[in-house]
């Protein structure tokens, strides 16, 4: 098996949270549970989604804020909040909060653009200016200089009884630099470069200069770095789709592998009108998934990353899985567990 020149030195997942529209609570109670394994197993970090009216996690800031009080050690991130969805001023405010709860563990990543199916959710989003609304980056412009600490009004001092700040309270610092951008384009890796954020890489990337996924990953995470002021030492994480099969039973395994044989004709070409390129799910032994990421571009180009777990797999799917990649994947890619 090749190997890489720098071991794989974080190793974090991602879940959905997905729940049961008659029990929501247990779907939530399923994600707060597979992150505390996480931490057990020696994760460095762990990532939740976003599913605004549908049946996952709708809000993943106080999803953290219930995991931070459960875990001591792992990092707690978004992947990825749309921006689009969100007051930045009012999510600065609880993304500190919970930074501070978390004794500085959180790692935001967000998104910008329209919500997704706009057109039906705008009349109860944004009832009186949604056709002025800026989904543009200055939308994650304005979030970043609220969490860093740049004056959010004109005004500070002692009013009556009471004290007021011209800036964002709590200010948590060090959440500044601990802000992701999860893009997929050229454009969004320069962008996030140039305001010294990290960046999120996920398997969806937009088919810009070639119709290959690990070279246009590889052309975006330099791009990124090439346009930050940390160069070559700016964070980037993978995300790709790895599902490791040593110690699942056969019934899971051909789940696994029936899952990932229905989503591979959309790795075939771009999709869509945007030219969105999809990833393959990787499903084997991890001696097999391992190989095959040293041997993918984009893999090569980082040293951390953050498995996705499949959408709609049960709990105990995500316990084995998990416990697969700790013990054996991350090895075998050069990982050791945190302690």
């Amino acid at each position: 098996m090749p190997l890489t020149s720098e071991p794989l030195r974080k190793l974090g997942f991602l879940t959905i949270g997905l729940f049961d529209e008659a029990d929501p609570r247990r779907g939530h109670e399923s994600t707060l549970e597979i992150i505390e394994l996480g931490e057990r197993l020696g994760f460095d970090s762990a990532w939740v989604r976003h599913r605004h009216l549908q049946y996952g996690i709708s809000s993943p800031v106080a999803v953290l804020a219930a995991a931070s009080q459960r875990t001591r050690r792992i990092e707690l991130g978004t992947a990825v909040i749309p921006l689009g969805w969100e007051n930045p001023l009012r999510l600065a405010e609880d993304l500190a909060t919970v930074d501070l709860l978390s004794g500085g563990r959180l790692n935001p990543g967000v998104s910008v653009g329209p919500p997704m199916r706009y057109d039906e959710v705008k009349g109860a989003l944004y009832p009186d200016t949604a056709d002025s609304e800026d989904f543009s980056f200055e939308r994650v412009r304005r979030l970043l200089g609220f969490v860093r600490g740049e004056p959010a009004t004109g005004f500070s001092g002692v009013e009556g009884f009471e004290a007021f700040s011209n800036r964002v309270q709590p200010h948590s610092p060090g959440l500044g630099r601990r802000l992701w951008y999860g893009g997929g384009s050229l454009r969004s890796a320069k962008w996030a470069g140039e305001h010294g954020m990290n960046f999120l890489t996920s398997s969806v990337v937009k088919a810009e200069e070639s119709e290959d996924f690990a070279e246009i990953q590889l052309s975006h995470i330099r791009a990124f770095r090439a346009h930050h002021p940390d160069g070559d030492r700016a964070r980037v994480s993978q995300g790709l789709v790895v599902i490791p099969t040593d110690t699942a039973s056969p019934e899971q395994r051909a789940k696994y592998e029936a899952y990932a044989r229905k989503r591979t004709p959309r790795t075939a070409s771009p999709q869509g009108p945007a030219r969105m390129m999809f990833a393959p799910d990787l499903v084997g032994t991890s001696a097999e998934i391992a190989e095959r990421l040293y041997a993918h571009a984009g893999f090569r180009e980082v040293d951390e990353v953050a498995f996705a777990l499949p959408f709609t797999f049960e709990h105990d799917d995500y316990v084995q899985i998990l416990t697969d990649i700790a013990t054996r994947l991350g090895p075998a890619l050069g990982w050791r567990a945190a302690v």
